[in-house]
């Protein structure tokens, strides 16, 4: 278990990020088509997870932005922004924002990836959605990079983990 503050309270994960040079967990999210997607979408290509607990607050939409930004120069990536937004509500923020390089992804049908990747908050006002975190995967699913964000009010480490990519 992970522990990670909104606006400064304490509040637990269920458990730790995927350890740096394992396999990544396989996971099944819903996409804006309402299709269940899962690694195997994503085969040979390196990926970014921008794990967030809403597109609608202000530190996930600037991240989810400033990874679209980052994603135009990074052809050989795939973007993912995963969130407990509904895949509607989703789409709507990247259609307004203009965020067409990333791809949003949604734990609308299971919570199962946010358990996988220990950012599933047990308690708090956020219980039941993930903690802020980015991992890396290089082509073959390896960990290559995480970061559990320590205040979920604050953005993540860009610069290392669009460095994680190579």
């Amino acid at each position: 278990m992970a522990k990670v503050t909104l606006q400064g309270k304490e509040i637990n994960t269920n458990g730790d990020l995927p350890a740096v040079g394992t396999d990544a967990p396989d996971f099944v999210l819903v996409d804006g088509d309402l299709n269940d997607v899962s690694l195997a979408a994503y085969a040979g290509k390196k990926k970014l997870l921008n794990i967030v607990p809403s597109l609608d607050t202000t530190t996930c939409a600037t991240s989810t932005k400033k990874f679209n930004d980052a994603a135009r120069e990074n052809t050989d990536t795939v973007f993912l922004v995963i969130s407990a937004d509904l895949p509607f509500a989703m789409g709507r923020f990247c259609g307004a924002e203009g965020t067409d390089n990333i791809i949003p992804l949604s734990l609308m049908r299971s919570r199962n990836f946010a358990k996988d990747y220990g950012v599933l908050i047990q308690d708090g006002p956020l219980t039941g959605i993930t903690a802020r975190a980015v991992v890396v995967l290089d082509e073959n699913n390896k960990v290559l990079y995480t970061e559990l964000i320590p205040e979920i009010a604050d953005e993540p480490d860009y610069q290392s983990a669009l460095a994680a990519l190579g």
